[in-house]
């Protein structure tokens, strides 16, 4: 589903990805992981097109998607959250569903239906503008906006940091809904205890390069915690 090879980027001089590959097949879960400083957000926003890659190639669904831009990503089924809540704080959670559904490519009003059903903690609030929600409360909208474009790969920033423990219940309860349902995800976390009882499999960076790569079950390993260790 999505292929990411030989991936480089950075800022300006500063090249932060060496030569990254990875791959998400359908109906898996890959967690990126590392410590902070790594690349892992640099990574996520090349694959979306927020930063433009330098060398190497990121293919989705057999289609050549690095030169496009992330509305484009997006319509071809391809959903990102970023690090940090995003949402407009001064439109309603309604309002934030209903910018996110017209800028669809499908525009069904039944997707703001499937979306509160995996976060239900967000319809009594629906009148609420978003700059008055809660950490937790805000970043389920964000992931929420995110799966009312019905993508086929959901991409997550890190979405339990600096989240309330309840919430990042919820956000997990959400992730394996999801998971079940066969929706591929690409996900960085933080949380190690997380990061096993979801992920099918993993990526650790480690200064740009992937460090280690394998199955869930190998997050217990020595070197993992050794790349992991801050």
């Amino acid at each position: 589903m999505l292929s990411v090879e030989g991936l480089e980027a950075g800022y300006g001089r500063a090249r932060v990805l060496f030569g990254v590959s990875l791959e998400v097949t359908e109906g898996r879960l890959v967690c990126v992981m590392g410590r902070n400083g790594v690349g892992k957000t640099t990574l996520l926003n090349t694959i979306m097109g927020v930063l433009p890659a330098t060398a190497g190639s990121v293919t989705f669904e057999g289609r050549d998607v690095t030169r496009l831009r992330p509305d484009e990503r997006v319509r071809l089924g391809m959903g990102y959250v970023p690090q940090g809540h995003e949402t407009f704080p001064q439109l309603t959670v309604m309002d934030n569903l209903m910018v996110t559904l017209e800028a669809s490519p499908h525009r069904d009003p039944t997707a703001l239906e499937e979306a509160l059903e995996v976060f239900p903690r967000l319809k009594p609030l629906l009148k609420r503008p978003a700059g008055f929600l809660s950490g937790g409360q805000q970043q389920q909208l964000a992931m929420a906006r995110a799966l009312v474009t019905r993508p086929r790969l959901l991409i997550l920033d890190e979405p339990t940091e600096g989240i309330q423990p309840s919430i990042i219940i919820e956000i997990e309860e959400a992730i394996e809904r999801l998971h079940a349902a066969g929706l591929a995800m690409l996900l960085v976390e933080q949380y190690l205890d997380l990061a096993l009882r979801l992920a099918d499999s993993f990526v650790i960076l480690d200064a740009g390069r992937v460090a280690h790569s394998g199955a869930a079950e190998e997050l217990r390993g020595e070197q993992v915690h050794r790349l992991l260790a801050v």
